[in-house]
């Protein structure tokens, strides 16, 4: 099943919550989500038994990854048991999670017996101050630490490390990420800021591109590339020259995939996303409350992707960044 530029649908990224322990301030700033904000009551976001629908009636249009996101995943209840649910699809070969790292020293362990792949962990600096000011609640970068050798611990691996790089806030600090993550087998990934939401202040000044950060990287540690393992990847990888694992750069800024994107996104109210910067999506929930079978969900999904023709990042200009966008912590990244 493709959509008008001939891309396949093969990823599915579903948002389990749109509440977040962090205030990390290029996601979800404390000015827009302090404690005035309305997030979404129980009856808004989906069940657990209507993401299963969803993630049957995926699969069987050709999904074979499913990546649980948030705002914070882990604040879900019971997270472990829709991972269960999910493990038993038939066709999904992977099923993953991005999380913030803070709960994964109590979950890890219990996600991995449920059948959970692999993690993504966001974290954005190994140095205390700049990551507590970056996550704005004083969260200790070593609690976080902590989460990610409980993932590896538990085999949810490679483990993945996802930083965004923002000049003048912890580009100075890139180095000392990849020192960090050298030789240890967890993968660490450099994020190029991006213009997602409306809330985060972007600007093109504040983007640290994915070639200087292999630049600075390269100087210390020689740097070699590495072929994508599949056409929808998103990262560009590089391995060191000396055989201590690899690193990879997402830079949706500087060099648009969208030509090679496989994804679509739930949030966490059951509406389909077909871009990371979409304004508005599609209510599923609606849909599956009002009682329809699952042909037709079939029927409607296979309607909005093959009329897709999303692709942002390409035609990204000054106009288009400041238009109305959903926000990552509602989507998941």
């Amino acid at each position: 099943m493709d959509d008008r530029l001939h891309r396949p649908l093969r990823d599915l990224r579903i948002s389990l919550t749109d509440r977040c322990n962090f205030r990390c301030t290029y996601c979800m700033p404390k000015e827009i989500f302090g404690p005035g904000f309305r997030f979404l009551g129980r009856n808004e976001v989906l069940s657990f038994e209507e993401i299963e629908r969803l993630a049957r009636v995926f699969a069987g249009l050709g999904v074979t990854k499913i990546r649980l996101t948030g705002g914070e995943p882990l604040l879900r209840r019971n997270a472990d048991q829709l991972v269960a649910r999910l493990a038993g699809i038939d066709g999904i070969e992977d099923l993953t999670m991005t999380t913030n790292g803070s709960l994964l020293p109590q979950r890890a362990q219990a996600l991995a017996d449920a059948g959970l792949t692999r993690v993504t962990v966001s974290l954005d600096s190994v140095d205390d101050a700049t990551f507590q000011a970056m996550n704005d609640v004083d969260f200790p970068v070593a609690r976080v630490l902590e989460g990610i050798d409980a993932a590896v611990a538990a085999g949810l691996g490679p483990v993945k490390v996802n930083a965004v790089v923002k000049r003048g806030v912890n580009d100075d600090g890139i180095e000392a990420l990849a020192a960090r993550f050298r030789g240890t087998g967890v993968i660490l990934r450099f994020i190029e800021f991006m213009d997602v939401g409306s809330t985060n202040g972007w600007r093109l000044d504040d983007v640290v591109s994915a070639q200087e950060i292999v630049d600075r990287i390269g100087a210390t540690w020689p740097l070699e590339p590495v072929d994508r393992t599949s056409p929808g990847d998103v990262a560009t990888r590089w391995r060191y020259r000396d055989g201590a694992g690899e690193i990879g750069v997402i830079a949706s800024v500087t060099q648009p995939f969208c030509g090679a994107c496989t994804r679509a996104r739930i949030s966490a109210e059951g509406k389909l996303y077909t871009c990371l910067f979409a304004a508005q999506g599609h209510d599923l929930r609606e849909l599956i409350r009002s009682g329809v079978d699952d042909a037709t969900l079939d029927e409607r999904i296979r309607a909005i992707w093959t009329r897709r023709t999303d692709r942002y990042s390409d035609l990204r200009t000054a106009e288009t960044t400041g238009r109305p966008k959903v926000e990552m912590s509602h989507i998941g990244g």
